[in-house]
């Protein structure tokens, strides 16, 4: 069974006002020395394990007021959800003993002043694409899903471009910017692709064809490495997956795990057409933009764009597709009646865009509602 590990960006706050804080060099330091403990939380390995055993749990990103984790990569979904809620709880530790929270939220909705991290990389894109960095406080959920070549990657990459836009709406987390309501669902995935070197892409066909884009891509001068290809979904440079990067930080640990278990089973369904000799559907990256801004703008509340047709249908039709799309795939991994079930509640009781909308209407406060969140993060 493929492997899938997971990436999640969380937003530290000060506790009593809700505000963005850039601590993050601070809760590293405490995640580091905790780790240095005989006592301190250790994630089990596994023997099929992708990643560097030296490498850390938590990272900072491009802000101060940012904290990011990575699980090890999971074959149950159990154990992945698992995983999610331990570094959740010790972020959230560290992060108190500074007087300050997390919260899984994809955008900060009281005003903030992002302040970049310190650091070579960082600094170089700060000056090259000026505001743009400076406003990217952003958090998004990344999912690794292992592949066994480079080629069977590219096939996947691309054959599930046209559903990527239903995760978008799935795991909608961003209402609200700068303290006031945007009128999306997801607002990151649209300051996210300000970026020039984001979004979705054309078909490949061939993972020589690949490497020739990010190549030319880079040799542009505009990007710094082949880490800044910040493609909808890529080939990660670092591991052998794909890597889904469309998603926002999702409030609930369960919505996390569902938008992991189709993230996998969207790779398995597509490489098994691959290898069937199918082609991928032939949908413009005009399309795909248009589809993503749909997503992004009505996260589940209303119609979004159908992704065998690229025409509008209701949310529920959509998700439906998707789910019967990745059926297979699903029920042998054994989460397709968890993943029917989450999508269920999602649609009736909303993703993390209209939780928090529904908490500012009962509390009339951006500070309660964060602390809410905040609270909920943990929540298992």
């Amino acid at each position: 069974m493929r492997t899938v590990g997971v990436e999640e960006e969380l937003l530290l706050i000060d506790r009593e006002s809700g505000e963005p804080r850039a601590l993050s060099s601070a809760v590293l330091a405490r995640a580091a020395k905790a780790a240095e403990s005989p006592d301190g939380p250790q994630g089990t390995r596994h023997a099929d394990d992708y990643r560097d055993p030296e490498e850390e749990t938590f990272e900072k990103e491009l802000t101060g007021q940012q904290l990011e984790f990575a699980t090890q990569p999971r074959t149950g979904m159990d154990d992945l959800a698992e995983e999610i809620a331990r570094w959740r709880t010790e972020a959230a530790r560290h992060a108190g003993d500074l007087g300050a929270a997390v919260a899984a939220l994809a955008t900060s909705p009281l005003p903030v002043s992002p302040k970049i991290n310190v650091g070579s990389r960082y600094q170089w894109m700060e000056e090259q694409f000026g505001l743009t960095t400076q406003e990217q406080l952003t958090c998004g959920c990344h999912v690794h899903v292992s592949v066994e070549s480079d080629e069977e990657g590219v096939a996947v990459l691309d054959r599930i471009r046209p559903w990527l836009s239903v995760l978008v709406a799935l795991s909608s987390n961003s209402p609200y910017w700068q303290g006031h309501d945007s009128r999306y669902s997801s607002y990151r995935s649209r300051v996210w692709g300000r970026w020039p070197m984001a979004g979705p892409t054309q078909i490949f066909g061939s993972a020589e064809r690949y490497e020739e884009q990010v190549r030319d891509m880079v040799a542009t001068g505009v990007l710094r490495d082949r880490g800044m290809v910040y493609f909808d979904a890529r080939l990660s440079h670092r591991y052998p997956t794909v890597e889904i990067r469309v998603a926002d930080v999702c409030l609930e640990a369960s919505t996390t795990v569902l938008i992991a278990a189709l993230a996998r089973a969207l790779v398995e369904t597509a490489a098994r057409e691959w290898r069937a000799g199918r082609p991928p559907l032939g949908h413009s990256v005009s399309l795909l933009r248009l589809a993503a801004w749909r997503a992004a703008r009505s996260g589940l509340e209303d119609t979004l764009l159908h992704p065998l047709t690229m025409r509008p249908a209701p949310a529920g039709e959509v998700v439906t597709a998707l789910l019967d799309h990745v059926r297979d795939a699903l029920e042998e991994a054994g989460d397709l009646a968890m993943a029917r079930k989450a999508a269920a509640d999602l649609l009736e009781h909303g993703t993390g865009a209209r939780i928090q909308r529904n908490l500012l209407d009962r509390t009339g406060s951006l500070s309660a509602m964060v602390a809410e969140c905040a609270r909920r993060t943990q929540a298992t």
